[in-house]
């Protein structure tokens, strides 16, 4: 019989599928999330074989659970959560089989240190430790990590420089847990206060020495960095085509990248179309350059940012395409964001406030003008919504709202497919009143097809990030700093590989099954809309699923092939 680690709301859970009764999966849902946090918070030592022995058992053990339940019960609402579920399971386990293989393959680099290992393990439970002894080991461990910074020419050296960078990430694991442990026991501990200051910063300076040492080991110097100074981990094909699979996406990277062209080149014939009503004849670059000249001068573009989202949603209540809540119309707000993170987001982030994007008296000239220029009202026009109503302030809005446990499950697909869906739709609708605001809409619907091209190409190893800068300067328009910023955020920030293509695609997806439930008579374009924000962020396929009341099996896998017209299929 499998084991099964249960609380007692899973016992009644499971008595009540046996009685036939159809309830929800958020309390399963929510235990695993419950279980998953209190396990990270626990076993911080991420670059061990324990963290990964017991990831590997919490994954397991609520697959064990799930292959228990009797999937057939179960309402048409619960198997969703029941296959949105295994799908998340078993991409966490992939992706933590793939970064165990990559820990084994490095983690020779701190087999010495076990005695500090376990030191950080009683320090968990606050055990009470000799100072002395404490003082002699770190003394010791300063005199072997030494010993492996100068002879570190003796180790072969690393094929590229990501194995390079996994060893010193465990050699940082090891530091910063080491860190946090000497501070539970410093100015608390007397004897150890006493005995352990001054070897313990020399410990951790030789520890950083080796760290910076290995991380710089490898073949090749001029593979991490093009000259563009922005560093990032390409995933290659394998890990995109899983990632991929579990985002129920059956399409390959370069199906993908072939439909981010497509999409590309629409927008330039219409860039055209709207640079000939403005004067500029097909030059649509000149065109998009006089756009950006029309920037409101500083202290103006918080009342540019109001009336804006004034207007989208007037548009949206006037044409009845979407029910906006009333408090979610008063409670979207405003905030300006730092020079520092304009340099990672040069334009809007979204939400619950709306962080806007404008020069301050502190950025040199040509950084001002890039930002005046960037955020020009046409430019705008296309993102306040998409940050705000019906984008991301009302997704978060209604999220917090309606099935909140499916937040295990989000996905970007899901989240910012939805709100570039709203740049087709009031596009298609006719929000954009003159071509100068064509010019914004299409300016950054090229852009969304632009990071497809660039965000593969990269992790395909086609590009590497001083091209993909290039590629937005020269094709899709962008100020070069603002594409440097663009870049950056797409490879050195936090997000998912696929995060960058999830807005283009997962705006075909939202406009497919638009076609298909609303032009085909089975709802209302209002009704559609509204069906869409009551079921949190889920892949848009399985959303499909439930907006047309499907049954699907336990072993549901991706089959939609939403956007073979733009294939040529």
């Amino acid at each position: 019989m499998k084991r099964i680690i249960l609380s007692l709301c899973f016992a009644c859970f499971l008595a009540s599928l046996v009685k036939g009764q159809d309830f929800s999966m958020y309390e399963p849902v929510s235990s695993f999330r419950a279980d998953l946090g209190t396990l990270q918070r626990k076993y911080t030592l991420r670059e061990t074989p324990e963290y990964f022995e017991r990831m590997r058992k919490l994954y397991n053990d609520w697959l064990s659970y799930l292959d228990g339940v009797n999937y057939n019960a179960l309402g048409n609402d619960a198997k969703v959560d029941y296959i949105l579920f295994v799908n998340h399971l078993e991409k966490q386990l992939f992706f933590l089989d793939n970064s165990e293989q990559e820990y084994t393959s490095v983690a020779f680099v701190t087999d010495f240190a076990g005695d500090l290992y376990q030191f950080i393990r009683d320090r968990r439970r606050g055990m009470y430790i000799d100072g002395a002894k404490k003082a002699a080991l770190f003394h010791d461990m300063t005199v072997k990590f030494t010993e492996a910074a100068d002879n570190i020419d003796n180790v072969s050296e690393f094929d590229t420089w990501l194995i390079a960078d996994r060893a010193a990430s465990v050699v940082n694991d090891l530091r910063s847990n080491l860190n946090e442990a000497y501070r539970f026991y410093y100015g608390y501990h007397p004897e150890f206060t006493w005995w352990a200051a001054e070897p313990f910063e020399e410990l951790i300076s030789e520890i950083e020495r080796y760290q910076d040492l290995l991380s710089e080991h490898f073949r090749d110097p001029g593979s991490r960095d093009d000259g563009s100074g922005i560093i990032g981990r390409p995933e290659g094909a394998r890990a995109i085509s899983k990632r991929l699979e579990y985002e129920f996406i059956p399409y390959t990277a370069e199906e993908l990248i072939e439909i981010g062209w497509q999409q590309f080149n629409w927008c330039r014939e219409e860039m055209k179309e709207a640079s000939r009503e403005m004067g500029f004849g097909d030059d649509w670059r000149e065109a998009l350059e006089y756009v950006k000249d029309q920037y409101v001068e500083p202290g103006r573009q918080p009342e540019v940012i109001n009336r804006l989202a004034e207007e989208a949603i007037a548009f949206i209540d006037d044409n009845d395409m979407l029910t906006v809540p009333e408090l979610a119309k008063e409670t979207w707000r405003m905030e300006m964001m730092s020079p520092e993170m304009q340099l990672v987001n040069p334009f809007f982030l979204g939400g619950e406030a709306i962080r806007i994007s404008y020069p301050t008296h502190t950025m040199p000239h040509d950084a001002k003008m890039m930002s005046l220029r960037g955020n020009n009202p046409h430019f705008c026009m296309a993102t306040v919504h998409h940050e705000l109503i019906a984008g991301h302030h009302l997704q978060g809005f209604m999220n917090q709202r309606n099935k909140p446990y499916r937040r295990a499950f989000s996905t970007p697909f899901w989240g910012e497919g939805w709100a570039l869906y709203w740049e087709f739709l009031l596009y298609e609708k006719g929000l954009p009143p003159t071509p100068e605001d064509r010019m914004g809409f299409l300016f950054w619907r090229k852009h969304r097809a632009a990071r497809i091209v660039f965000s593969l190409s990269f992790h395909l190893e086609q590009m590497t990030p001083q091209e993909c800068i290039d590629f937005l300067v020269d094709e899709v328009g962008h100020e070069r700093a603002n594409a440097e910023a663009e870049v950056r955020r797409s490879f050195m920030g936090r997000y998912d590989p696929l995060y960058q293509l999830a807005y283009m695609i997962g705006g075909i997806q939202f406009q497919a099954l638009r076609e298909e439930l609303v032009e085909e008579g089975n709802m209302t374009l209002k009704e559609f809309n509204d069906a869409v924000l009551e079921q949190n962020s889920i892949p848009v396929e399985i959303l499909r699923a439930v907006l047309k009341n499907e049954s699907l099996p336990a072993d549901y896998s991706t089959r939609w092939r939403f956007a073979d017209d733009y294939l040529g299929n």
